[in-house]
Formats: C-alpha cells, sequence, structure tokens
C-alpha cells in the first residue's frame, strides 16, 4: 500500500449550546489562541482498513468533567497522524502565586485549584476544551484522509479487477496458445524426424554433389576440347555451307532434269506398253500353249515326240494294223503346231515366263483370259494354281505377285492401283461363289447381269477388295477348299466344275488425268473326257455331260469370233457369258492345253489337241486398252 498524506486544512469547531461553560472564555483569547499559527501534521501511515482508535476516541464526547481544579496539561491521546501538544499556558496570577501547602515544588498543574479558584478552573477547562478541539480537527483531517485513501483503494480496486479480467482474458488466449502449441509441438517433433532424415538425404546429396563436382570437372575439360573441335568444326561448316549452296543449285537443275526425265519416263512407258501389246498382237490374240505331263515314274513317253531345235510342235505317233493286209503294222503321225509346246521337264517358273508379258498387260488396261484345257488328270490345276512351296506355284499365284510389284514400282510414277478379287465355280451350270462363309442352307442366287457401262458382274457374288498379296493368297485357299470335286476312273480327285478366278485392276494417274480399267481373268476348266473313257454313271456321267457341253459352246464362241460373225453364242453357256469380255475383240486370250503322257490316254489327247489347234487357227481383231 501505497502512503497518502494527511489533509492539514482547519476546520473550526462550532460550540454547542451544551458548552456555555467553555464560551466564557474571553473572545481577544479565544481570537488570539486561533490566530497562532498552525504547524503542519506529519503524513500519517494508514495500513488497511481499520479504522484507528484515535477516530473512536473522536466520536467521544468532546470533554469530561475533570475532578477537582487546577491547572493541569491534558495530554492527548494516541492517534495514527502527529497532533502538536497544546501547552496549557495557565500560569496563575502574580497575586496568586502561592503554592499550596503540601504541594510538591518545581511540579506544575499537580495540584488541585482552590474551590474559589474557579477563574483557574475555567482556564483548566478552556485549556481541555482546546485540546479536544485540536484533537477532533485531527480525527476529522484523518477522517478525510482515510476517505480519501478507501476511495483512491477502491479505484485501485476496480482497476485491478478490470485488471483480473484482462488477466483472466489473456489466461484464456494463452491456453489456446498453449493448446496451439501443444500440436506445434508434435509438428515440432515431426519435423525433427523430417529434419534428420532431410539431414541424411542432405548427407547423400553432398555425397553426389562431390562425385558430380568431379564429373563436371571431367566436362569442363571435355567442354574446353569441344569447343575447340566445335571452332574447327565452325570453320567445315562455313566451308560446307559454301558447298552446300553450290550442291543446292545443282539438285535445283537437277530437279528440272528430273521432271524431264519424269516426262520422259511417262512416255517411253506409253511406248513401251504400246510396242509391248504391238508384239502381243503379232504373236496373236488367240494364242495356245502344248504342256506335256510327266509319267509318274519319270520316263519319257514313246508315242509323244518333242524336237529339241522346235519349241513349237509337237508329235502324236501310234502303230496301227493294216486295213490291206499288205503289212502286220503301221505306224500314223499326227503333227501339230502351237504358239509354244512345253515339255515334260519345262518348271512352273518357265511356264510363267512365257506368260507373264501377257499378264503385264492387264496392268496397262488390257482385258486377259488365261484358261487350261485337257483331260482329268492333265495337269490343268497344278499349272494354274500349283503347290503351296515357291517352286511349284501355279501361274494365278505368280501372276498376283507380278501384278502387285508391278504396281508398287509403277507407283512413283504417279499411278495409283485398286484391286478386287472374286472367285466363281460353275457346277452343272449352276454359279457358286467360292470366297462365301456363310452357312451352306443360305447359299444365295446368282445371275449373270451386263451394266450400263457393259461390264459383266454377277447379282449376290462377294467382291472382295484386296491391297496385299497375302490377302490375295488367302482368298485362292479359301475358294480351294469350297471347290467342287469327286472321285472318277481317271482322277481320285477331279474337279467337276469350272474355276473362274478374276481380278479387277483400277489405275489411276491424277498427275497425267489418266484412268484405266481391266480384268485378269483365270480359268482352271473342269476335265474333258468321254463318256466310255470316264466311265461316269449316275451324278457324275450329269456332271460330264454339262462340262462337255460347256468346252463345246467354248469351241463355238472362239470359232464365231475368228469368222467375224454378226452374232456371237455367248448366252449359249454360263462359262461363255461370263467370260464374253475376256473372250472378245477388246481382250488377250491364252489357253493351255494340257496333255497326259499315258498310252491310254492317246485319244483323249488326240482330241485335246484338234480342239487346241482349232483355237490356235483362230484370228481375233486387234484388242484395245481401257482407258480414259
Amino acid at each position: 500500500m501505497s502512503r497518502l498524506p494527511v489533509i492539514s486544512s482547519k476546520r473550526v469547531l462550532a460550540p454547542s449550546s451544551s458548552e456555555n461553560l467553555l464560551d466564557m472564555a474571553p473572545l481577544q483569547k479565544r481570537m488570539r489562541r486561533e490566530q497562532e499559527p498552525h504547524k503542519p501534521q506529519a503524513a500519517t501511515t494508514i495500513v488497511g482498513y481499520k479504522r484507528p482508535a484515535a477516530a473512536a476516541a473522536a466520536r467521544a464526547p468532546p470533554y469530561r468533567p475533570i475532578r477537582g481544579a487546577g491547572a493541569a496539561t491534558v495530554a492527548a491521546g494516541p492517534s495514527r497522524g502527529f497532533v502538536r501538544p497544546v501547552a496549557a499556558s495557565t500560569a496563575p496570577k502574580a497575586g496568586s502565586s502561592k503554592q499550596p501547602a503540601g504541594a510538591k515544588p518545581g511540579v506544575t498543574g499537580a495540584t488541585r485549584r482552590k474551590p474559589w479558584d474557579l477563574k483557574g478552573k475555567v482556564n483548566d477547562m478552556e485549556g481541555k476544551i482546546r485540546n479536544y478541539q485540536t484533537k477532533y480537527r485531527s480525527v476529522n483531517e484523518e477522517n478525510e484522509a482515510l476517505k480519501d485513501s478507501v476511495a483512491q483503494n477502491q479505484t485501485k480496486v476496480s482497476e485491478l479487477e478490470q485488471e483480473v479480467k484482462g488477466q483472466k482474458r489473456k489466461i484464456s488466449e494463452y491456453e489456446a496458445q498453449l493448446q496451439m502449441l501443444s500440436g506445434v509441438q508434435n509438428q515440432l517433433e515431426e519435423t525433427r524426424r523430417e529434419k534428420n532424415v532431410l539431414q541424411k538425404e542432405l548427407s547423400n546429396l553432398e555425397q553426389k554433389y562431390k562425385v558430380m563436382e568431379t564429373l563436371r570437372d571431367s566436362q569442363e575439360t571435355e567442354l574446353q576440347t569441344l569447343k575447340m573441335k566445335l571452332s574447327v568444326q565452325e570453320s567445315t561448316m562455313t566451308r560446307l555451307q559454301a558447298t552446300l549452296r553450290d550442291r543446292e543449285e545443282e539438285i535445283s537443275s537437277l530437279k528440272e532434269t528430273v521432271a524431264e526425265q519424269r516426262d520422259e519416263l511417262h512416255a517411253g512407258e506409253m511406248e513401251r506398253r504400246r510396242l509391248h501389246n504391238t508384239i502381243q498382237e503379232l504373236k496373236g490374240n488367240i494364242r495356245v500353249f502344248c504342256r506335256v505331263r510327266p509319267l509318274e515314274d519319270g520316263g519319257l513317253s514313246k508315242h509323244i515326240q518333242l524336237a529339241a531345235s522346235d519349241n513349237k510342235s509337237i508329235l502324236l505317233a501310234k502303230t496301227e494294223e493294216s486295213h490291206t493286209g499288205k503289212t502286220a503294222e503301221m505306224q500314223k503321225n499326227y503333227h501339230f503346231s502351237f504358239d509354244r509346246v512345253f515339255g515334260p521337264l519345262a518348271s512352273q517358273q518357265e511356264i510363267f515366263d512365257e506368260i507373264s508379258l501377257l499378264v503385264q498387260s492387264a496392268l496397262d488396261g488390257y482385258n486377259v483370259c488365261c484358261f487350261a484345257y485337257g483331260q482329268t488328270g492333265s495337269g490343268k490345276t497344278y499349272t494354274m494354281e500349283g503347290e503351296e512351296v515357291d517352286d511349284m506355284r501355279g501361274v494365278i499365284p505368280r501372276a498376283v505377285q507380278q501384278i502387285f510389284r508391278a504396281g508398287e514400282k509403277l507407283s512413283s510414277q504417279g499411278w495409283e492401283f485398286s484391286f478386287t478379287v472374286s472367285v466363281v465355280e460353275i457346277y452343272n451350270e449352276t454359279l457358286r461363289d467360292l470366297l462365301y462363309s456363310g452357312k451352306a442352307s443360305k447359299r444365295p442366287d446368282h445371275e449373270i447381269r451386263k451394266t450400263a457401262s457393259n461390264d459383266v458382274t454377277v447379282t449376290n457374288l462377294t467382291y472382295q477388295k484386296v491391297s496385299t498379296e497375302d490377302e490375295v493368297l488367302g482368298l485362292i485357299a479359301l475358294a480351294k477348299q469350297n471347290r467342287s470335286t469327286a472321285q472318277t476312273a481317271l482322277n481320285d480327285r477331279s474337279s467337276r466344275s469350272h474355276s473362274v478366278f478374276q481380278l479387277q485392276i483400277e489405275g489411276v494417274n491424277a498427275g497425267r488425268d489418266i484412268k484405266c480399267k481391266s480384268t485378269l481373268c483365270l480359268v482352271d476348266l473342269a476335265g474333258s473326257e468321254r463318256m466310255v473313257k470316264s466311265q461316269s454313271q449316275g451324278e457324275r456321267f450329269k456332271e460330264m455331260t454339262f462340262i462337255n457341253s460347256s468346252l463345246s459352246n467354248l469351241g463355238i464362241v472362239i470359232t464365231s469370233l475368228a469368222n467375224k460373225e454378226s452374232h456371237i453364242p455367248y448366252r449359249n453357256s454360263k462359262l461363255t457369258y461370263l467370260l464374253q469380255n475376256c473372250l472378245g475383240g477388246n481382250s488377250k486370250t491364252l489357253m493351255f492345253v494340257n496333255i497326259s503322257p499315258e498310252l491310254n490316254s492317246f485319244g483323249e489327247t488326240l482330241n485335246s489337241l484338234r480342239f487346241a489347234s482349232k483355237v490356235n487357227d483362230c484370228v481375233i481383231g486387234t484388242a484395245s486398252s481401257n482407258k480414259k
């Protein structure tokens, strides 16, 4: 607690009516006493809020009756403040200076007044009154000081209460912060763990950094070396840039030369086509090749003779009994001449080399038809299809390979080709789709139709777009599985139908604004033999009848074309009706006549050669290319 000063202002105590005797003192003496200077009282230290004993004394009546009379000095009671003692200057007058008897000398006011000394008693009472007034004033002053101290303390208490409230708020805030700090402490622990991990990583990185510094030093060394090389390369590049400009000028001139050469190449390609087809026309638009199948034991037939120096003639020789009886036996020879005759030792590649130029004509825009004719077992299917071994592949797979490879070469000259494959079987004058993959019970019917552009199409037939050679070979294998075959007396697996493979070719040269369209038709005909030879009965007899009828009509159509008749009987047979665009004057036709070397097949071989010779004697008009 702080020390508070005691207010020392003077207060005048008003006399009460009960104190008449005290007020009887002369007015001058009372005024003289009041005008005496009042010394300031010492500061009183107030401890606590308990009223001091001086305050209780202040409540006492202002005076008490005093026993006896006499001038005496009344000592003030104890108080908190320092009260100046009031001297009782009540010395007796000169006239009454005698001391009472029995009084000790030198002791003032210790003796009682005489009963008659009323003035002395009054003076004593006035002294007491003044003393009590002084006490009263000091107590009032002390009371005022205590009131002020209480007010100040109450103010301080309110301030302290406000401070306590503020401290409580701070404590709540500190508690919230403490909770936050507890979370922060957990984070700190986690951060410490992360710090340890990071320190380990840092140590690893420092090691790596040292390694990288070593690498950097080596790289800087290499960089210096490379800078030296770069300077050398820059000088070389400058020299090469000058050379490059010279080469660019040469390239520009070469491009012009290439453009001119392309024009010349195109002109040369067109000239090649013209000369190529001129050669084919000189050879004849209908050509006939003869191929002799080898014997099963690998030997040579005695009744078939081939000249070593002539590859276009064949001789059949047969010994017969004389009808005149002059000689027992006589030999009869049959001479035939064709465009080419192949012996038993001729390979598949040799056969195809002879017709490859004809296949090339199909890519030039000409309709080309190639078919194999002969009796059952003479090797027609082997010639046209062959086997899967490369050396044994027949005409059809080799022709497909040539077409696609030639098309790729012509693409560099601006040509783009599209190809469509279809395979049709003519069985008993009924068309069957060999590329059909659905259920046999749901096979659709097919009819041959001619479009407005005079193209021959078959309704409900599968026309498969192809872009690679392998796709075509896959379709050929599928058609081979679906073809109708049966066992006869001449062959265990004889083809009882005509198989027609068609490859439609469409070429476009956008840069030259040229289009061409053609069809390559490769036909494997059914076996041709007489009924007595094949010993066919029932269903086989019916099949043989349709086969021989269609082959006869084929011969009739070719003869009509050669004789330039006004009406060509294409509709007499489904085979000729389907092949009419490949047999007419706007096409190139090749027939393979296949013969068997066995002696017991002499009659069928003779008939096949006679039919082929008749076809070979036909001359059809010049073919033209389908170009736009």
